[in-house]
């Protein structure tokens, strides 16, 4: 996973093995090792590879999933991509573990949901969508003098 992960990242990035070597301190060779498997960095090397691409350790050593038969690149910092469900005949879907850990999503928890006719539906918790709407509506008040 690692191997496939910084050589999807790298082209991503447009950068050379050469170049990336050259960032993180070391032989264009060892990189290359790298990217076939050969040999694995050690924990340092790994962190200056997740800053360099802006992501995690974590996202680096993981399996990003497939979209389809698409494989995916680990994702930036704090971006997440959980996979793929499927709508029953009901219409409703089952959120992964991993999305209602990471968001504290439980049961009887009101979410909205958002759309966006060409990029698709986001959901979000009520409570936090609320709270970022009186935001912005408090500041559209003091912004028209009310």
């Amino acid at each position: 996973m690692l191997s496939e992960n910084i050589a999807m990242l790298r082209n991503l990035k447009g950068y050379s093995q050469e170049e990336v070597a050259e960032k993180i301190g070391i032989s264009r060779q060892a990189y290359a090792k790298w990217e076939k498997g050969e040999t694995i960095p050690d924990v340092d090397r790994c962190q200056k590879l997740a800053d360099l691409y802006g992501t995690t350790i974590d996202a680096l050593l993981k399996s990003a999933g497939k979209v389809g038969k698409t494989a995916l690149s680990p994702g930036p910092k704090g971006k997440h991509i959980f996979g793929t469900v499927k709508v029953n005949d009901r219409g409703q879907i089952v959120l992964p573990k991993a999305a209602r850990e990471l968001f504290d999503i439980k049961k009887e928890d009101a979410l909205v949901v958002l759309g966006d006719e060409t990029e698709g539906i986001a959901l979000i918790k009520a409570e936090v969508f609320e709270e970022k709407l009186n935001q912005i509506l408090g500041c559209s008040k003091i912004q028209a003098g009310e």
